[in-house]
């Protein structure tokens, strides 16, 4: 995805969407690919912002310890 940058990724959904509400209460929007398999299961859910905004997304993310 040209301009946009994996920041955050996850096994737990819920966790994934935790993420992107605290990005999003920070006026970052997000996008998350789910490369889990649908058979099985199994794989993780990938977050991604734009490029110009991943130092401040990293910096939210970490503060929060995701």
């Amino acid at each position: 995805m040209k301009g946009w940058t994996k920041i955050y990724s996850s096994n737990q959904p819920v966790q994934v969407e935790v993420a992107k509400s605290i990005l999003l209460e920070n006026n970052i929007d997000s996008v998350e690919i789910s490369k889990k398999d649908s058979s099985y299961m199994f794989g993780e859910i990938e977050l991604y912002v734009r490029t110009e905004s991943e130092i401040v997304a990293r910096l939210i993310i970490n503060q929060h310890d995701l």
